[in-house]
């Protein structure tokens, strides 16, 4: 069906005018009859923060999520334009998307008394109806609420013509979703220019004797308040939000592999095919969380999610390098592949340490005790006894970077009792596989003290301890 295209034809629609909150809350309360989550792409939040977001819609509240980085408060938010109808009518030519049975600006107004029922309506896409801003030091009450457009003062205008104001970026957004985020590093003198949007739904701008009854649903993001020293949230603002909702990180490994799985960006490359093991996923998302509870990583600062996704790509890259030296034609990655993680975890945490180079000891430690945690929940025991008998017979292994594949398949067959570890592992028989196996297994063992190890650069010799 054609949509009505003049406010006479949107009249007798029967379409019905309904604040933006209402409109969030009754597609909402669907979704939930639907038992459709309100946001897509969001994992680990399922029982914790998104029947707190469901309250706060069906309450008609303005939020503001308080989390460290990584934690998805922005997706969130920008997810929820979801939530708005997929097209919604607007006076045509409106810079603030004018209700046309409720104008409030002086275009939609004065359109509206000269052309009646003829007034041309545009519909507008839920995309359009989302704004966002960045909080910075320099960002003005002219970016957010509005100022004087001297172009149009030059065309003639007088001063105190309603038409020679600029709206900003809140009164844009009106009948939508407007997003503020990092809040604290909004400046307070700013920040008090919101308290009417939030309170009593409307804008000031300027010296003109001009209010605008907005209708906007606000979002904010922040960092905890306790930690961050950029900035603060000013009680009366903060007073304002209907409902504020604390996001957390992944609460286990198995979530994190599920973030990971999501969002990780691992590029294929003609010819290759790229296979990552289980337990090397699991190794990643274990880093993450073990950091998290590391006394010598800055808590206060964080372990972003971003941390495992870029993790997990620089895995893949640096194994999808070694098979291109190899001119192997499958990417296995292999636990030797963790050395190559200190240059995406870097950026990503704070080490708590006055001493130089102790950086890259912490994050040694930590990997190995995700080895180590991955290791104990994979392999059983009872598997490892004959493996340990032929290294105390002589065997010895090397691994490495510069180890092809195919060598590994040596260790297979003069092992018979590895076939039931690399079992438990649930890799398949190519040679890439199996290398990435033997060495997660060579590591294990070696560090819940089966086995000895020799590192010298990128290679390692594993042995008996006798």
């Amino acid at each position: 069906m054609s949509r009505p295209a003049t406010l006479g034809e949107l009249r007798e629609s029967g379409w019905i005018s309904r604040p933006v909150k209402e409109e969030l809350r009754a597609n909402a309360i669907e979704r939930l009859r639907q038992r459709r989550p309100l946001v897509e792409g969001v994992v680990g939040y399922e029982d914790t923060v998104m029947p707190q977001l469901a309250n706060a819609i069906l309450a008609g509240h303005d939020v503001i999520f308080l989390g460290e980085r990584g934690q998805a408060k922005t997706r969130i938010i920008r997810s929820l334009v979801e939530l708005l109808d997929e097209f919604l009518p607007g006076v045509a030519g409106s810079e603030i998307n004018d209700d046309p049975f409720h104008p409030i600006s002086a275009h939609a107004r004065h359109l509206i008394a000269d052309r009646g029922d003829d007034t041309p309506i545009e519909w507008v896409h839920r995309s359009r109806r989302f704004g966002e801003k960045l909080a910075t030091p320099d960002t003005s009450i002219a970016d957010l609420i509005g100022e004087v457009d001297p172009i149009k003062v030059a065309e003639g205008r007088y001063l105190s013509d309603e038409l020679t104001i600029h709206y900003g970026l809140v009164p844009r957004t009106n009948r939508g979703i407007f997003a503020i985020n990092e809040l604290p590093d909004l400046a307070e003198r700013i920040q008090v220019g919101l308290l009417n949007v939030l309170e009593e739904r409307d804008v000031q701008i300027r010296g003109y004797k001009v209010q605008l009854p907005i209708d906007v649903m606000l979002f904010a993001s922040a960092n905890p308040e306790d930690y961050t020293n950029r900035g603060r949230i000013i009680t009366p603002l903060k007073d304002r939000f209907g409902s504020q909702i604390r996001t957390h990180y992944p609460l286990d490994t198995e979530l994190e592999v599920a973030v990971i799985e999501q969002e990780a960006n691992a590029l294929a490359v003609d010819g290759l095919t790229v296979n990552v093991p289980g337990y090397m996923t699991e190794i990643v998302a274990e880093i993450s969380q073990l950091a998290r509870h590391s006394p010598h990583v800055n808590q206060r600062s964080g372990v972003s999610a971003r941390m495992s996704i870029t993790n997990y790509e620089t895995l893949v890259a640096n194994a999808t390098r070694r098979a291109l030296a190899h001119g192997e034609h499958e990417v296995v990655p292999r636990v030797s592949d963790l050395d190559q993680l200190v240059p995406s975890t870097a950026g990503k945490i704070e080490i708590e340490t006055l001493d130089d180079g102790r950086e890259g000891q912490v994050l040694d430690r930590i990997v190995k005790a995700a080895v180590l945690e991955t290791f104990r929940a994979r392999v059983r025991p009872e598997h490892l006894g004959a493996l340990v008998q032929a290294f105390e017979g002589g065997l010895q292994v090397n691994t490495g970077e510069d180890v092809p594949a195919a060598d590994y398949a040596t260790v297979l067959g003069e092992v018979e009792s590895l076939a039931g570890v690399l079992g438990d592992l649930g890799v398949g028989e190519s040679p890439a596989a199996v290398a990435s196996a033997v060495e997660f297994v060579l590591e294990g063992m070696h560090l819940t003290k089966r086995l000895n190890k020799d590192s010298i650069g990128g290679r390692a010799t594993y042995r008996g301890r006798g």
